[in-house]
């Protein structure tokens, strides 16, 4: 779309306001002569000529534009009815002192007084600067320029207020690095008049925009609803996962902050996922087609903050910014639509180590502080970053993590200020049926492996050994595929599936004789199983203990 295009689309939808009428006054600012500035105390909206103004007017309109880098146009147009005869007088009075016509009186002292009035003032009305003070009133003058607006405006005749404000972005994308700037404009402009007096005109819209289910917050939303997309979406969680998850991260309005724990391959960072894709009413299953779910990788590495908030790079001269710094400028960006943040694996690094200053700033309501410049700074992504960014309440924070020998353990202090649900417990059998209703086709290979798979389930959980949905659903998925290019024995397969991926989890020592007991049992005719069972169980008679990995 052309940029002519996009000023007449805009004309168009700021024209249709009931603000204006046959008899207001429209004004196109969008040339470079001519254009919005922000100057000291206020914006000058444009340069207009007002010179032939009809007293009939009923209001006027001013339709600007502002360019922000690296892509950003926030066209917005300002409004004047109510305070019309205001601005006619004004408009009249500044014409008066230019043509050097004296104030009421005579003699040489009204002469005097007219020519000190004069100054500043032409006959004409052709070029009158127009700018929006911090009073939230437009005031005229129509010769030369402010580059601040003075403490007294008084001298400069009446304020005339600005009733309305509509505003439109360019392009309308889902994307910090685009919108962030221009947002903070917007709230500049709610500062000077009122943000209840701006409103935003849906002008363009095209694949990257933000949908109307995007802007819902969770709570708003029937916990059925949530629970039914997620399901749609593949999630199987038959425990009440949905509704208490749902009740952790909303119960209250300013912090939201749940910490996922449980067994590998539960569904921990998929209920996460699932239940933002399902909040946005997004329907792919694919997480990136939501533009506001972001999931940040934890690293062992990670000893302080950086990993999460960035830091200044002195030799590119920009400030780095990680996934999660980028998830709160979007968030800060659109204040009305929730936005994500899935900390994955946790607790591979100690957290309270890299979350001290997040967990800080939940507590507080502090501002998140970033760098010590006076002046924002240039991020990665092409984002300004300011020195300061409080944690906006429309940012919600889920982390996953998993309890054993790789990870660390996670101190009172991350605990207390989160909501932890256990998704330890699984329902296999269930969630068989249940891929199988969606995937008739895994019928069979279903069949074949499902009885011993929940046998040694049953047993290997009892010893704090069980697997997840994951382990279940690539067993079966593999031995589907088997099953169709390798025409393999299905016997055969389930007991390479049963060494492969589950039997690999068996560790302990002593006090897990019972296991190896157990699953040498109900694995009876897998022969590789039984092999396998075999050495473990020699182990621990040598040794004392056994480890299937190492």
């Amino acid at each position: 779309m052309s940029l002519s295009e996009r000023r007449r689309q805009f004309e168009a939808a700021s024209k249709a306001d009931p603000l204006v009428t046959r008899r207001s006054k429209f004004h196109k600012l969008f040339g470079v002569s001519n254009s919005a500035k922000v100057i000291g105390r206020g914006l000058q909206l444009g340069v207009v000529n007002l010179d032939n103004v009809a007293t009939d007017v009923d209001g006027f309109a001013f339709a600007c534009t502002m360019v922000f880098p690296p892509a950003d146009e926030v066209y917005f147009s300002a409004y004047v009815r109510s305070g019309t005869p205001a601005m006619i007088a004004r408009l009249m009075e500044m014409k008066r002192l230019g043509a050097g016509n004296p104030a009421e009186g005579n003699g040489a002292q009204a002469e005097d007084d007219a020519a000190e009035e004069r100054i500043g003032y032409a006959a004409r009305n052709n070029n009158v600067v127009v700018v929006l003070a911090a009073d939230g009133s437009v005031h005229l003058r129509n010769q030369g320029f402010w580059d601040e607006l003075p403490d007294d405006l008084t001298p400069y005749g009446a304020a005339i207020p600005v009733d309305k404000i509509n505003v439109a972005i360019y392009p309308p994308a889902a994307s910090a690095r685009r919108s962030l700037l221009a947002r903070e404009f917007i709230g500049y402009l709610g500062s000077l008049i009122g943000r209840e007096k701006v409103h935003e005109l849906q002008v363009w819209a095209d694949t990257a925009a933000v949908s109307p289910g995007m802007r819902r917050l969770p709570s708003s939303i029937p916990v059925n609803e949530i629970e039914t997309a997620v399901a749609g979406l593949g999630g199987y969680y038959p425990g009440g996962e949905v509704r208490r998850y749902h009740a952790a991260l909303n119960f209250l309005p300013h912090k939201h902050f749940v910490i996922l724990a449980g067994l590998s391959g539960t569904g921990k960072t998929q209920l996460a996922l699932k239940y933002a894709q399902a909040v946005h009413g997004v329907i792919s299953d694919n997480p990136g087609a939501d533009p506001f779910l972001v999931v940040c990788p934890v690293r062992p590495e990670w000893t302080d903050p950086t990993g999460l908030t960035g830091y200044y790079d002195v030799l590119s001269n920009r400030y780095n910014v990680p996934p999660f710094l980028g998830a709160v400028l979007l968030a800060t960006a659109h204040r009305d639509t929730p936005v994500f943040v899935v900390l994955d694996e946790m607790n591979l690094a100690r957290v309270e180590y890299y979350l001290s200053d997040v967990l800080s700033c939940m507590e507080t309501r502090k501002a998140l502080k970033l760098h010590d410049s006076g002046v924002p700074l240039e991020g990665t992504t092409g984002t300004s970053i300011p020195a300061e960014l409080p944690l906006p309440p429309n940012l919600f924070i889920t982390g996953t993590i998993n309890i054993d020998e790789t990870t660390n353990p996670v101190s009172d202090k991350v605990l207390d200020r989160a909501h932890v649900i256990d998704m330890s417990a699984v329902d296999l059998a269930g969630f068989l049926a249940g891929l199988e209703a969606r995937e008739p086709a895994l019928k069979n290979a279903r069949a074949a492996c499902e009885a011993h798979m929940l046998a040694a389930h049953s047993i290997m959980s009892s010893h704090g050994l069980g697997f997840g949905y994951r382990v279940a659903e690539e067993v079966v998925r593999y031995h589907a595929f088997a099953d169709t290019y390798l025409t393999a024995d299905p016997a055969a397969t389930t007991d390479d599936l049963m060494v492969q991926k589950i039997l690999v989890k068996l560790r302990g020592a002593e006090r897990q004789r019972p296991l190896l007991t157990g699953l040498t049992r109900v694995l009876a005719g897998l022969p590789r199983s039984q092999a396998f069972l075999k050495n473990l169980t020699d182990d621990l008679d040598e040794f004392g203990s056994f480890q299937a990995s190492r």
